[in-house]
């Protein structure tokens, strides 16, 4: 690899998630510079990737923020710091570097980084949805069935139906009652595992005829031709079966997750979780950080606006390892305003 491939640079931060982006952000206000690699085509994570048109309630100051529009913001944030985005990529292996100074990063296109810092804000790490055991649904999907929502005008005036008894489930059931000609929740359960209020707004909805619900029943199998969906066919305990007539399918059950190479690199793990001292986000490596959902210890809440806070600790606690022997001399924005990198 020639000299001039490999990037030097502060730190390294593993996810352009909105932890990732706002790690970006409190790195440069300690004068920090850095780069971000994402296995994603695009910064946001499973904000942009998921759901870019679902409502956020629990971000300070935003009252109710679309996730696209909360990456959005977040990269103007961060834009003043000009950090070099890998996107399309995977970091693969983490090493020391011949003079022991700095971590050595390649990643699956074969770019070169070199930092004293890393920091880990890959989520849940690579994701992907858990497919309903459904014979050839593969052809349905990209056109009849979606994972996902990325336009919720993409389900105007469609026959809808939504699988699954969770938060994405309930969420989208009712957001999508407002623009599709017919939304029917199919659930093996009769109860939700979503937000109570969700889970009310859900029954009331379903009271007044806007939205119907399937339960107890499981998916069982699929209609229709040339990729377009005509019928998803469920089935009760009992093995009875009922016909529902539909052009899309969203089935939501969960995400399966999977650190990938990060499990290989001697961290200690928890549950698939990186444990962390939580007063400076660092792992068991040196001058190695993990914030955000893929963080672990005791008493963590896995929201966004605490991968905020930890972003904040793990860029302090990185200064030192940046800047070995210099203090750092903590001052708040609106003293300081947003520092230019020299």
């Amino acid at each position: 690899m020639p000299e001039s491939a490999v990037h030097r640079t502060d730190a390294v931060i593993i996810g352009a998630g909105p932890v990732g982006l706002f790690t970006v952000f409190q790195l440069g206000m300690s004068r920090i510079r850095s780069h971000v690699v994402d296995v994603l085509d695009a910064p946001g994570g499973q904000l942009t990737a998921l759901y870019p048109e679902k409502p956020i309630y629990d971000i300070p100051a935003y009252p109710k923020v679309l996730a696209g529009d909360l990456v959005d913001h977040l990269m103007t944030q961060a834009a003043p710091f000009d950090p070099t985005f890998h996107l399309g990529q995977r970091v693969e292996g983490l090493e020391r570097t011949a003079d022991d100074t700095a971590w050595r990063l390649t990643t699956s296109a074969g770019v070169v980084l070199e930092a004293p810092a890393v920091i880990i804000a890959a989520g849940g790490g690579a994701f992907g949805p858990n497919r309903p055991p459904l014979p050839g649904i593969e052809a349905y999907e990209g056109s009849s069935v979606f994972y996902m929502v990325a336009k919720r005008a993409a389900f105007r005036d469609r026959r809808v139906v939504i699988a699954g008894g969770g938060d994405s489930a309930v969420d989208w059931a009712i957001s999508l009652a407002e623009v599709a000609a017919d939304v029917k929740v199919v659930h093996r359960r009769a109860k939700f595992r979503a937000a109570p209020d969700s889970v009310a707004q859900l029954h009331a909805m379903a009271d007044s005829g806007r939205i119907e619900l399937v339960v107890p029943y499981q998916l069982h199998g699929l209609e229709g031709e040339g990729g377009e969906l005509s019928a998803v066919i469920v089935a009760d305990l009992d093995g009875a079966t009922r016909r529902l007539e539909a052009d899309r399918l969203l089935p939501f059950f969960g995400l399966a997750t999977n650190l990938g190479p990060l499990a290989e690199w001697n961290l200690t793990l928890d549950h698939q979780r990186i444990v962390v001292d939580p007063a400076t986000c660092q792992t068991t490596l040196p001058g190695v950080f993990a914030v955000g959902d893929v963080a672990s210890y005791p008493g963590k809440l896995k929201l966004i606006l605490t991968g905020f806070a930890e972003a904040s600790m793990a860029a302090h606690a990185a200064y030192a390892v940046v800047h070995p022997g210099q203090a750092l001399h903590f001052e708040h924005s609106t003293t300081t305003g947003v520092p230019a990198l020299a």
